[in-house]
């Protein structure tokens, strides 16, 4: 196995690991060389698994991917919560150098580098996890299984083995598995004074958490390359899916499946990953995935007018939050749905606070309560509460915030950055919202080519909605004018309001295609490139067609895209 080569570091206690001939320090683009030990030429799977054939697919079908994506750090909670099998998350990292946001999700692989700063944070936490698994007797159960040997060679052999192909998420090579025993070996002379098979474990963990191949989601693949392409082998597979559906580990389970040679066809992944859609952290992930594209956390600390709107109350935000995710968590799970419900139910789920700025009719508390709204205002996520006041301001609609949203995450729309210059709408003196939109950045205006085409026509469609989402009629005592045309399917479509609105951006092929690309990016953890134009193409027919949410997912993690890696040497 190809050695991971680290420069000499300040910390006392890696001087003492690595003097057992272990590199445990993370890949770093400044602190280490080499390359992460190439596992295929003494296959970790015995031969169990031949690995996924890409079939029919060829280089020009994959993008290019990164074969070791970080984790983050929601990931590295979850994993290390389920790797020491804890309670709950440890929270360490929430002390750690902060993940860049790269494009819109967290998971996006081009900004989970591990900086200088980063690779401390995982030392210290691997030292404070180890030490306090080692120092609870409860705890320490859980990580040694029950039915190791009980002669010390044979015991520490057994639970490096057991606890390396947990911590690597496939079985340890033979030189891994030296290297660690000689490791753990040592534990009592760098922990002295403790039992021996305690020090051992002690050292142990310590440097399976700071391995690269813990930090990283390494992808080898299972062989040499298939008509371009290299297949990844089982192990890797279940590592994808895990991380997608659970954002953790995958299970025991999971990993016998691998061992058993039961992910080795695409048919037998996807219904693999139906299962694993039915477990409760799906939902988790399902909802994580909305959050993040529909932008949330934009609902909190929001600025408005108390003299306006009185009924705009504290913990708005909050209630405005887990509306939206009770809503797509029913459409996607309860009602087996998909993008065209997402944007056209009247199902919601409200409480007192947010009934009230609704105007929905009964006897409401803190407690969520399904209701339907009013057909005739009311249309899917975009007539919302916390879309709407989230693209608001103090007093006013924000019909520019609002169209740009449309045109970004709803449609990915190709739209410029605003130019240096740009300045809000200023007051003036015109009777509506939309009329002083129109005078600042309609036709006529230096904002005439994007605004008045494309994200002023999308923003009118909302002019209904005040500055915290209520329906409104009229406007400064003028009726609202909300109609406008915007061009869809290189025809324009025309629509009266939010709800007509709402229906066409349903019908419309680059509104499922938007979708199917975000859940693209999201699964593979990275942007989408050209090469993974004809999947997103399919996955956004089919939505259009009426497929679910989830049968996206599961033809996402069935394809070839998802299975397989174009070589390094390739990339």
């Amino acid at each position: 196995m190809t050695s991971l080569a680290c420069r000499s570091t300040r910390f006392p206690r890696w001087r003492r690991l690595l003097g057992a001939g272990l590199c445990v320090a993370p890949l770093l683009l400044s602190g280490c060389t080499g390359a992460l030990g190439d596992t295929r030429g003494d296959d970790p799977r015995g031969g169990e698994d031949e690995g996924m054939s890409p079939g029919g697919a060829t280089q020009a079908q994959v993008a290019e991917r990164s074969m070791f994506p970080r984790l983050s750090h929601a990931q590295w909670e979850n994993t290390v919560r389920d790797l020491l099998r804890l309670d709950d998350s440890p929270g360490l990292s929430a002390s750690f150098t902060t993940d860049p946001l790269g494009g819109v999700f967290d998971n996006n692989e081009a900004a989970l580098l591990v900086t200088p700063g980063l690779w401390g944070d995982y030392q210290r936490a691997a030292e404070e996890l180890a030490a306090m698994v080692a120092g609870d007797q409860g705890k320490l159960d859980r990580v040694v299984p029950a039915d190791l040997p009980a002669e010390p060679e044979a015991r520490a052999q057994a639970f490096v083995e057991r606890f390396g192909e947990r911590a690597f998420r496939r079985p340890l090579t033979d030189d891994e598995r030296d290297t660690y025993l000689a490791l753990f070996d040592r534990g009592k002379e760098i922990f002295a004074g403790e039992d021996p098979f305690v020090a051992g474990v002690r050292a142990a963990l310590e440097a399976f958490l700071q391995s690269p191949h813990f930090v990283y989601r390494v992808e080898l693949g299972a062989g040499p390359a298939k008509g371009g392409l290299i297949p990844l082998s089982g192990y890797e597979i279940a590592t994808r899916l895990a991380y997608l559906f659970w954002n953790t580990m995958p299970s025991d389970d999971l990993l016998a499946a691998a061992k058993a040679g039961e992910l080795s066809t695409h048919a037998a992944v996807r219904a693999y990953a139906e299962r694993m859609l039915e477990d409760p952290r799906a939902r988790e992930v399902v909802g994580a995935f909305h959050r993040q594209l529909y932008d949330y956390e934009l609902y909190h600390d929001l600025n408005k007018d108390q003299a306006l709107y009185p009924e705009f109350v504290p913990g708005m935000g909050d209630s405005m939050q887990r509306e939206a995710e009770l809503f797509v968590d029913h459409v996607v799970f309860d009602k087996e749905g998909g993008l065209t419900d997402l944007l056209t139910a009247r199902t919601a789920f409200v409480n007192g606070d947010l009934a009230a700025v609704y105007g929905v009719d009964g006897e409401f508390s803190n407690e969520f309560k399904r209701v339907e709204l009013k057909e005739a205002e009311r249309s899917g996520l975009l007539t919302r509460l916390g879309f709407l006041a989230s693209k608001a301001t103090a007093r006013q609609p924000d019909s520019i915030h609002r169209g740009v949203f449309v045109n970004l995450r709803i449609l990915c729309a190709a739209l410029p950055p605003p130019p240096d210059n740009a300045t809000a709408v200023p007051p003036g003196d015109h009777a509506t919202n939309r009329e002083r939109v129109e005078a600042h950045t309609g036709k006529g205006t230096c904002g005439e080519a994007c605004h008045a085409t494309m994200i002023n026509p999308a923003g009118f469609a909302f002019e209904h909605y005040d500055a915290i989402g209520g329906y409104r009629t009229t406007d400064n005592g003028v009726p609202i004018d909300a109609a406008d045309v915007y061009r869809l399917g290189g025809e324009p479509r025309s629509y009266a309001d939010a709800i007509e609105f709402s229906q066409v951006l349903a019908e419309s092929s680059e509104a499922h295609a938007c979708y199917a690309k975000r859940w693209v990016e999201f699964a593979h953890g990275r942007d989408a490139a050209a090469k993974d134009r004809e999947l997103i193409q399919e996955l956004g027919e089919a939505s259009r067609g009426g497929a679910s949410t989830k049968e996206l997912l599961l033809q996402i993690v069935s394809s070839t895209s998802f299975l397989a890696r174009v070589p390094a040497e390739a990339q």
